[in-house]
């Protein structure tokens, strides 16, 4: 088949759960001989210049890469870089055009109108992030609505957007959550180097920088916990830099707490399979890809009962009442508290989750959808 992609900023690149899922079945389709074309969006990547590529890419893993005109400023590079992607496939005779999140979706009429076959997979509900108002709002749920009349069809990532989908739109949704690889598991080297983090020595927070993760309810709590384990915040922003600046200064004066920044690679393995703990505290979310990771490295996690969190983990995590600041510092001590309690949530953490999620599930579902 003849399959295009577009809604993800680029790839290869680790930016969001997003260009993760599109690398992941992209690549996988291309191997498996489908001619796959993804759109990438042009400007720096969104944790700043120093991650850009060196040179444009035109092929990564059997894949084609078009890169589209973008205008480069929050609220409008995810709607004009879908809009010229857009117009682009109309001439590349595709078989089907795959979306990916709701605000690219807006575009998604075009297609449907020129007869080309569309699939549009929601990644959560964009609207509700904290760092979009106004305008943006209003696109997104532009986005959600095209998807829910025109696509042929919408994926959803957890149970709970898809009775949002039949209740909101009348709306059947294919459900398909992401999926997982085993991961190389690698010792402390280069983030003992680094930031003098040893195994267990830290609790890890790994994910975008913005609100809706919680991550000013984790920092709260733990400056009110007696521990010698660091609080380790890895990842960039994402048009979230005000929200970073004030989570810098909840931690003044604070030496426990570190922030990475963006991480990719070796620091990022070694982040997830050297923690004591990892820690999702999100109001929202779509389907947490770094939930999965970190339970794939065999942590213990402690996330918000949140349904798009506890269909994940079901019991082989700890969970604490979403927003509840009180429940989670007590989740958090007795987790700290308690390291065989922990060892025993690791014991099983990658062998479930793996067991669980698997990208060729993922692959052969999505195939289907195309070829109906």
């Amino acid at each position: 088949m003849k399959i295009a992609m577009i809604g993800h900023k680029r790839i290869p690149s680790r930016e969001g759960g997003v260009e993760i899922v599109v690398q992941e079945l992209s690549t996988r389709l291309a191997a498996k001989g489908h001619d796959v074309c993804v759109y990438n969006r042009g400007g720096h990547h969104v944790s700043g210049s120093e991650y850009d590529y060196s040179e444009k890419l035109h092929e990564y893993q059997g894949v084609r890469i078009k890169t589209v005109l973008t205008i480069n400023k929050k609220g409008l590079a995810a709607m004009t870089s879908s809009m010229f992607a857009t117009i682009r496939t109309l001439f590349g005779h595709y078989d089907v055009i795959h979306y990916h999140a709701e605000g690219p979706c807006a575009m998604l009429w075009l297609p449907h109108l020129f007869g080309i076959r569309t699939v549009a997979t929601i990644h959560g509900l964009d609207w509700q992030r904290a760092k979009w108002g106004g305008f943006a709002v209003k696109y997104l749920k532009l986005g959600e609505k095209t998807a829910a009349k025109y696509a042929d069809e919408v994926v959803v990532l957890s149970e709970n957007v898809r009775r949002y989908f039949k209740d909101t739109y009348g709306r059947k949704t294919a459900f398909i959550p992401n999926g997982v690889s085993e991961p190389q598991i690698r010792e402390a080297d280069v983030i003992r180097k680094k930031w003098g983090l040893k195994k267990d020595s830290y609790i890890l927070f790994l994910g975008r920088i913005v609100p809706e993760k919680g991550i000013h309810y984790l920092i709260d709590v733990y400056r009110t916990l007696e521990t010698d384990k660091r609080l380790v915040i890895a990842g960039g922003a994402s048009d979230t830099d005000t929200y970073m600046a004030g989570l810098k200064a909840k931690a003044t004066g604070e030496d426990r707490i570190l922030f990475t920044g963006f991480v990719q690679g070796e620091p990022l393995e070694e982040l997830y399979a050297n923690a004591y703990l990892y820690v999702l505290p999100s109001d929202l979310e779509g389907m947490p890809l770094s939930l999965l990771e970190a339970m794939s490295y065999g942590n213990c996690c402690l996330v918000s009962d949140i349904p798009e969190c506890a269909e994940v983990v079901e019991d082989q995590a700890a969970t604490f009442r979403k927003g509840d600041v009180a429940d989670l510092r007590d989740k958090l001590a007795e987790l700290i508290r308690n390291p065989d309690t922990v060892q025993a949530y690791k014991k099983n953490a990658a062998t479930f989750v793996c067991g669980k999620y698997s990208w060729d599930t993922v692959v052969s579902e999505t195939l289907a959808l195309y070829q109906i």
